[in-house]
């Protein structure tokens, strides 16, 4: 996504770790910065924590999965830095104008999406995740997590209605 979207280009996806986590309201998934946690993937820290909940896995159509990770990443600082954009935040920025930055971007992304993506966010039936055997607690946690606090599970992804080719 962010190989082909420009708004996106300072986003470095091996940098950021994607979890499934527990349900949070209506929420498909939340963006969790980690500027002040330790937290290393095969040795290199990890900027931000994407947290996919049930609804990305079981009340989603694949643009409906592209919208959320789209949206997630969204929420990102221009410096990729640890820390979220914060002129792009929900406290600072309406649903309405959010949803005008965020729109546009779907639709290209979409009209020239990584095929071997879309066909994952396709995808119905059983596949693993990684999620967490320990989560981070605090924010400036003086704990390092790594690859030990994390295991692969399964998640059953139930989709809504398969893309159109």
């Amino acid at each position: 996504m962010a190989r082909k979207l420009p708004e996106l280009s300072h986003v470095k996806a091996a940098r950021i770790l994607f979890v499934a986590g527990e349900a949070r309201r209506g929420s498909r998934a939340t963006i969790r910065p980690l500027a002040g946690a330790r937290i290393s993937l095969k040795g290199r820290r990890a900027l931000y924590c994407v947290t996919l909940r049930p609804k990305f896995f079981r009340a989603s159509t694949p643009e409906q999965r592209v919208e959320t990770l789209l949206h997630e990443l969204l929420h990102i600082s221009a410096g990729f830095d640890g820390r979220l954009h914060l002129g792009r935040r929900h406290a600072t920025l309406s649903k309405a104008k959010f949803e005008a930055l965020l729109r546009p971007l779907v639709r290209r992304y979409l009209t020239s999406a990584d095929t071997s993506l879309l066909s994952g966010l396709a995808h119905d039936g059983e596949m693993v995740a990684r999620q967490w055997l320990e989560r981070p607690t605090g924010r400036n946690s003086r704990q390092a997590y790594n690859e030990k606090h994390l295991f692969i599970g399964p998640v059953q992804m139930i989709t809504r209605r398969q893309l159109h080719s």
